[in-house]
């Protein structure tokens, strides 16, 4: 397909002539101008944002703030990659990012909440978990990894269990990463076809687009309920990558009443 004409104007071909830009349109696959241009945009935003974020975790170190951001989504639909852009730039001893496997024979016999609490933060930390106890709400009952009763008493107790985590003084920011089905078969493919990427494909993901349906059922009953309690979801459109990490990184910013002049 032919690529679309445009305008460059000089800003444009100044960005295009620096070290970064003459990388970014040689390195990137299916390099085209257009493409490159869009994607120095991106850096330049993200680069902005992440000075945000440092400010961000200046103040929780600061205040001796809590703070757990939670992301879910389906299958590839970019959670990790997020978490990666906002931690990359900011103090890796006062955060932790969490993505728990799955749990313990002795562990499935506790409390299920129990080893999520017992990774929350301390005074001055962020928290990040690569999905968390929602894996009951969605994932386990779609797969057949929990019983009906342990997904109805899950779907009881959740809500308030996070309004506990609240009044404990932990903030809590909650993000669900959206993709369309069409997309996340790209990305399967992608990833199947990268010797780098093959290990992120798991017996789950390789079922997800067969139980497509059921997983937007599962999902559907899990944002009725935290709606219903005041507890929702930001829900991102992660079919572009890029933006959906602006958008997240923009949300966390936006959820959490940091210091803007404070000083790093």
């Amino acid at each position: 397909m032919e690529e679309k004409s445009f305008e460059i104007n000089d800003r444009d071909l100044k960005k295009l002539n620096s070290k970064k830009g003459l990388v970014s349109l040689f390195s990137r696959y299916n390099y085209s101008v257009e493409r490159t241009l869009r994607y120095l945009r991106y850096l330049k935003n993200l680069e902005k944002h992440q000075e945000e974020l440092i400010k961000l975790q200046t103040w929780v170190s600061q205040e001796k703030k809590r703070v757990i951001v939670i992301f879910e989504g389906r299958d590839a639909a970019g959670k990790g990659g997020a978490i990666r852009r906002i931690t990359e730039r900011l103090n890796p001893r006062l955060l932790r990012v969490v993505a728990l496997p799955k749990p313990t024979d002795e562990e499935s016999t506790q409390w299920y909440f129990k080893r999520y609490v017992e990774k929350f933060p301390n005074e001055g930390e962020i928290v990040f978990f690569d999905r968390s106890w929602y894996n009951r709400a969605v994932v386990e009952p779609v797969n057949g990894f929990c019983s009906e009763e342990q997904y109805q008493v899950f779907m009881s107790q959740v809500c308030g269990f996070e309004k506990m985590i609240k009044d404990s003084g932990i903030i809590l920011v909650k993000i669900y990463m959206s993709i369309s089905k069409k997309e996340q078969n790209k990305r399967f493919k992608e990833i199947k076809s990268d010797p780098l990427k093959q290990w992120k494909m798991t017996e789950v993901d390789k079922k997800a687009q067969e139980l497509w349906n059921e997983y937007t059922s599962y999902k559907d009953k899990m944002f009725f309920i935290t709606q219903q309690a005041g507890l929702p979801f930001e829900i991102i459109r992660a079919n572009r990558k890029t933006t959906a990490r602006l958008e997240a990184i923009k949300h966390l910013l936006d959820s959490i009443p940091y210091d803007k002049e404070i000083k790093i």
